[in-house]
């Protein structure tokens, strides 16, 4: 049977990571899509290939994608953003589909992808759960990583609103506190199970 693909999303400072962990800490497989774009910038990688192709100047001398670098190019040029997007989306969607096929006796799986809506990952999952917090909250996390307001403004103006996701979203978990996280991450879950046994 095929699992069940439950997509987590959510604006950047959300505690969409938090939140997959506790998915993680229930049994569920995560991919995690962040950690996959990682690995494929380093040495010797697919992605990192693609990106020096394209921009050769953010590339460390050991073949690795130097983030920092890249962050600052698509800041300074938006169009680079499209471009780099072409170029890796194709490659992490070759990695999703492996883990799909590693983990066909799994019941339900997780994909852990910040732009699930914005690159069309969506339409691969089952149902959507978006994470969400108060603006105030959000904003606090974020200058809590060392961000200023104006790196938290361009970040945010390229994902789609947090009110779009929620009203896009099959089940939404409130981060503000962590023991309500984790008992709603308990109730998708069981709701899912439940869809699973009623379908199967």
């Amino acid at each position: 049977m095929t699992p069940f693909r439950l997509g987590l999303t959510g604006s950047i400072g959300m505690g969409k990571s938090t939140t997959a962990a506790m998915f993680a800490d229930e049994g569920v497989p995560v991919w995690d899509a962040d950690a996959v774009v990682h690995r494929l910038y380093g040495p010797g990688q697919p992605a990192a290939q693609a990106v020096a192709a394209l921009f050769p100047q953010v590339m460390d001398a050991d073949g690795r994608v130097s983030r920092d670098r890249l962050r600052a190019l698509v800041a300074a040029d938006p169009a680079a953003l499209e471009r780099l997007n072409t170029a890796v989306h194709p490659l992490t969607a070759r990695d999703r589909a492996r883990f799909l096929a590693d983990h066909d006796g799994s019941a339900i799986l997780l994909y852990d992808i910040p732009l699930l809506f914005e690159t069309g990952a969506d339409r691969e999952c089952d149902a959507i759960v978006v994470v969400s917090a108060p603006p105030d909250l959000q904003h606090a996390r974020l200058r809590d990583r060392g961000l200023t307001g104006a790196e938290i403004g361009l970040m945010l103006s390229r994902q789609m609103p947090d009110a779009e996701k929620r009203a896009r979203a099959d089940y939404v978990i409130d981060t503000t506190g962590l023991d309500t996280a984790r008992a709603a991450v308990k109730t998708v879950l069981a709701d899912i199970r439940r869809r699973i046994a009623r379908d199967a």
